[in-house]
């Protein structure tokens, strides 16, 4: 609801009198305080998906999770052009996935 007198919104005042205050002029107007929400029901599914690698190279790398030596490996430039890119490495034992930045 809006002020008859300004225009502007109006807030409840907290008094039992039911009344409503004008946020900018302070003019108070009877009148009831009604709040209603709108939901929407529609929920997005979220699918995930796990896949394995398929082609990764592999390498002589010890995971750092079961010490396994051998693991699946890939390069992402992370940081600046000028910077060393991240290597990132999968265990082919049990999967544990981490990042080496040299």
């Amino acid at each position: 609801m809006f002020c008859p007198k300004c225009g502007a919104l109006l807030i409840p005042k907290t008094d039992k009198e039911g009344k409503l205050v004008c946020k900018n002029c302070g003019a108070l107007v009877e009148g009831e305080v009604k709040i209603s929400e709108k939901r929407s029901e529609t929920r997005e599914k979220i699918i995930l998906i796990k896949e394995e690698p398929k082609v990764l190279p592999k390498t002589k790398e010890e995971c750092p999770k079961c010490g396994n030596m051998e693991a699946y490996f890939w390069v992402v430039q992370t940081r600046a052009p000028d910077e060393p890119p991240t290597r990132f490495f999968r265990c082919t034992k049990c999967g544990h996935t981490w990042r080496d930045y040299k």
